[in-house]
């Protein structure tokens, strides 16, 4: 997976669980057949810091995804073919894994009245992707169109998943960034004590068109994805229409969809057949299992909670690194 996070090893303090936990409509917190949820009136401001461990050093990880010119993963690098900048200032590299750790992952499904006639193959999709998920891995499912319901909460059971996507049905409108805001929060709860817990997180949102019913604008929603520790791969289904035509509505989808992903360090898909689906679910699995999670302490100790832009370079020729545009620095 390829998303950056700070990671500061040690214990979560309770308030911060507290305040991620305060609007989060879970199936503990109502019973299950009235878990819609919309977004709040009052959403997180944009100075709170996600979860994260506390230690004596402060920790960047970037989660990096390299391939080459033709598109393949490549996973034979070692520590020293990377450089990581912050603001243009080379880092030394002081952590470097290489292994496939465990995965958090949400799964949203925009099930608006525009998907009806394709929800059934898009069902599927999803369910072979869920079907690749690993014991060790965690995926939750969301429903999404005029509300947002949580239809499994976080299990490493594929029957779940798959009884999940099976539940849902298309009608009504579209609150994709109600949906988005949800499950980053949601996934801020996934929090390790020990390095040993440490999951890269995702999300995987499926939708058809633009947001015509969210409370939330596309700016608040970008922003917490800039601050959360996790990566969003989009696939944005277009018509044969909007394929063919300047369709305006989509074309805001499209740009929304590109930013949320390319500033998480995820990936963006637009296919037009629905039957194309599998294939895009696939090469995300596979994507989530070919990457590097590479560490550094930065350089810079200002505690201003400015935006750092960060770049990794790899020292082999047709090499092209993809991860998140960046981070906000701590404040305390």
């Amino acid at each position: 997976m390829t998303f950056s996070a700070r990671l500061r090893v040690g214990l979560i303090t309770a308030t911060t669980l507290a305040a991620a936990a305060s609007w989060l409509p879970l199936h503990a917190q109502q019973p299950p057949d009235q878990n819609r949820a919309t977004a709040p009136q009052q959403p997180t401001p944009p100075g709170r810091q996600s979860p994260s461990f506390k230690a004596g050093v402060e920790l960047v990880s970037l989660n990096v995804t390299v391939g080459d010119n033709a598109g393949h993963y490549i996973t034979d690098l070692q520590q020293e073919d990377f450089q990581v900048f912050e603001d243009g200032v080379l880092q030394d590299v002081t952590f470097f894994n290489k292994t496939n750790l465990p995965i958090a992952l949400a799964m949203l499904l925009d099930t608006s009245a525009s998907m009806e006639t394709r929800l059934p193959i898009a069902q599927e999709a999803a369910i072979g992707f869920a079907r690749r998920l690993r014991p060790q891995d965690l995926g939750e499912v969301i429903d999404f169109d005029s509300r947002v319901l949580i239809l499994q909460t976080f299990t490493n059971t594929s029957a779940e998943l798959e009884q999940a996507i099976r539940k849902t049905s298309a009608g009504g409108s579209t609150s994709m960034y109600n949906a988005i805001y949800i499950a980053l929060k949601d996934l801020k709860k996934i929090v390790a004590t020990n390095v040993d817990e440490i999951r890269r997180q995702a999300i995987v949102v499926l939708s058809d068109g633009e947001d015509t019913s969210s409370l939330l604008p596309f700016e608040e929603v970008l922003d917490l994805a800039k601050r959360s520790e996790t990566a969003i791969y989009a696939i944005g289904l277009r018509s044969n229409e909007a394929a063919t035509s300047s369709n305006k509505g989509f074309k805001e989808a499209e740009f929304v969809l590109r930013q949320l992903s390319q500033e998480t360090g995820g990936r963006a898909f637009f296919p037009t057949q629905v039957s194309e689906l599998a294939g895009i679910y696939g090469q995300i699995s596979d994507e989530l299992s070919s990457q590097y999670t590479v560490g550094y302490t930065s350089r810079n100790a200002k505690r201003d909670g400015a935006w750092r832009r960060v770049v990794v370079r790899v020292n082999r020729g047709n090499a092209v690194p993809r991860t998140k545009l960046g981070y906000f620095a701590p404040t305390r």
